[in-house]
């Protein structure tokens, strides 16, 4: 029977080791960017809904300052 030299196994089984870890990697990557989808849907759909109250508040024509929270009315289109 023949056997690789230590060198080629060594090499082989770091090879094999390599992929194992990237491969996991990529598995936790994937389940990661899951939970961030599901996160930004949550956040969208909490925005329509906080959208619709507001609309409902100040009327649709409202234009809100997201920095000063400033409302003004949209200009009518010429």
């Amino acid at each position: 029977m023949k056997n690789l030299e230590k060198k080629e196994l060594q090499n082989l089984q770091e090879l094999n080791s390599n992929f194992v870890k990237l491969k996991t990697q990529l598995g936790d990557l994937e389940l990661q960017k899951q939970l961030v989808i599901e996160q930004v849907s949550i956040i969208k759909s909490d925005f329509a809904d906080l959208e619709k109250s507001l609309i409902k508040k100040y009327g649709e024509n409202s234009v809100i300052n997201l920095q000063s929270g400033e409302i003004t009315e949209k200009e009518p289109e010429k």
